[in-house]
């Protein structure tokens, strides 16, 4: 039986924080009884810092106007190809692609781009572009939703990461980033994905101001769409960084370790109809993430082989695969290579 509203609400003013991870841990074993933690290779690729929605969050983004607008780029196709290449040699099986909201960044830019990663690393998933980007794409190409995700699966894109859902409560949205899409919006992306036979997941962003109610909103609102797709094939939690962002410099903490397990254990007992949830060492560090594989998580990510949005807020948790592969043995499970979709690559 999923989690009910009320019983989440109570999990997250208990002070029973081991009862909770045992819970959640139950839940983790039942679906995935083999004992194993996953882990991907993969590299993070911010193909520019330009964007036109000033999120109080984000400490990444450069305006297109204005004093700090020299500190913007757009990567040209070649240094793509770079970096891509590099990640293929050092094992990677795919690349998560996303940047700001660029004007000139239309339909056939990105169809050009995919086309041609595709042509040269052909072995090489592109779980790419936020629900925001692909709404701007859609809006700048002045092409319909539905038309525009389309065209770039038919280009190259594989899959949609979840990116850009923060807390799926419009009175938080409204409130930490005004110009960005509504929930409605994100979810009118994902669905759209999942019937035109595209798998995609889901995160949250958490530690803004949001109450307890309106991160159950968040989880609600992934639970259904997951109940009418089934499309999700992940959800992944993190804490809000505060650093170098407007909403921190307004005195704003970070959530603590604490907080962040209790959010993830919720997560893994209230969203039981998708089959993995990761726990989060790029905002938590490495001891937490040991201790996430008890509070519900069967996933820690990616070894990250480059990663800038989280780190521009001041956040520099690094790590390598052999790392990755001592604490999942430390922490009791098995660790497997995976790819994108969570298929398994090597048991060892």
């Amino acid at each position: 039986m999923p989690l009910t509203r009320q019983l989440a609400l109570d999990y997250f003013e208990s002070p029973d924080l081991i009862g909770l991870g045992f819970e959640a841990d139950a839940v983790r074993r039942r679906l995935h009884p083999e004992g194993v933690v996953t882990y991907i290779i993969d590299r993070n690729i911010n193909y520019t810092n330009f964007c036109t929605e000033y999120c109080t969050f984000c400490a990444f983004y450069r305006p297109l106007k204005g004093p700090k607008a020299s500190e913007g780029y757009i990567l040209d196709f070649e240094k793509i190809y770079e970096k891509i290449a590099e990640t293929v040699e050092m094992g990677g099986t795919g690349v998560l692609m996303q940047g700001g909201l660029h004007p000139d960044l239309k339909i056939d830019w990105f169809e050009r781009l995919f086309t041609g990663i595709k042509q040269r690393f052909p072995q090489i998933w592109l779980h790419c572009l936020s629900a925001s980007e692909v709404l701007a794409i859609a809006e700048y190409s002045e092409l319909s939703l539905r038309d525009t995700i389309a065209r770039l699966r038919d280009a190259g894109l594989d899959s949609i990461p979840g990116g850009g859902a923060e807390i799926l409560d419009d009175d938080v949205r409204f409130r930490i980033a005004r110009l960005k899409c509504r929930t409605e919006d994100w979810v009118s992306v994902h669905r759209t994905a999942h019937q035109l036979g595209m798998r995609t997941t889901a995160t949250m962003m958490f530690g803004v101001g949001e109450t307890f109610n309106q991160r159950i909103n968040h989880f609600e609102v992934v639970r259904k769409l997951q109940e009418e797709t089934g499309g999700f094939t992940a959800f992944i939690p993190w804490s809000f960084q505060p650093g170098n962002t407007a909403l921190g410099g307004r005195g704003w903490e970070e959530a603590t370790s604490v907080e962040y397990l209790k959010v993830l254990a919720i997560a893994r007992l209230y969203l039981d109809n998708i089959e993995n949830v990761q726990a989060s060492w790029v905002t938590q560090g490495l001891k937490v993430l040991e201790v996430g594989l008890h509070f519900g998580g069967n996933d820690v990510g990616s070894v990250m082989l480059e990663e800038n949005v989280v780190r521009a807020a001041g956040t520099s948790n690094c790590t390598t695969e052999e790392e990755l592969r001592r604490i999942i043995r430390d922490a009791g499970f098995k660790p497997v290579q995976r790819d994108t979709l969570y298929r398994t690559m090597f048991l060892n």
